[in-house]
């Protein structure tokens, strides 16, 4: 199964404004986004791990992304996280390719397993609420919602959702 990253407002916005920059650096941030520096802090390593960006040596005095002894390292924003946002080097612009599909780096979970059950069941076109989930499982729902975290950081893109007054949970699929 391959892996989906979907670029939000957030990311849009780092990304598009490291291509307005000389050195590429993401930072420091747009002043639209600079309140919001919690999201932010869980982004960077978002377009990180997605190699969008690519940390360089930095300079010895502005804003870096972190720092290691007496080194300093700066985000730059790379070809592909151009390509993401459909800029290319040049500064021209394309389509934006919004959504970006790997392969994954993990395993199917083994067949028969509880985390297989939910993933069959995430996968349908209803999805799943907590309670068919726990009910496939036998794992308490705290436990089932731990289990959707760990999906997440597999890479799994989870939905969540309404089916009438019951919150519903799918497995988004890259187009």
């Amino acid at each position: 199964m391959a892996r989906t990253f979907k670029l939000d407002d957030l990311h849009l916005i780092l990304l598009s404004t490291a291509t307005q920059r000389d050195d590429g650096n993401l930072l420091p941030v747009a002043a639209t986004i600079a309140d919001q520096p919690d999201r932010i802090a869980k982004a960077l390593p978002a377009l990180l791990k997605h190699k969008l960006v690519g940390e360089v040596v930095g300079p010895t005095t502005g804003t870096v992304w972190r720092a290691e002894g007496d080194e300093r390292f700066a985000l730059v924003i790379n070809d592909a996280g151009r390509a993401a946002i459909g800029v290319s080097n040049g500064g021209e612009t394309s389509t934006p390719g919004i959504e970006l599909t790997e392969p994954a780096d993990t395993e199917a979970p083994r067949a028969g397993s509880k985390s297989a059950a939910v993933i069959a069941l995430l996968q349908r076109d209803e999805g799943a609420t907590l309670i068919e989930m726990v009910e496939a499982t036998g794992w308490l729902p705290h436990t089932t919602r731990a289990a959707l975290t760990g999906l997440r950081k597999k890479g799994h893109a989870i939905a969540r959702g309404k089916r009438g007054d019951v919150t519903c949970y799918t497995i988004v699929v890259a187009a």
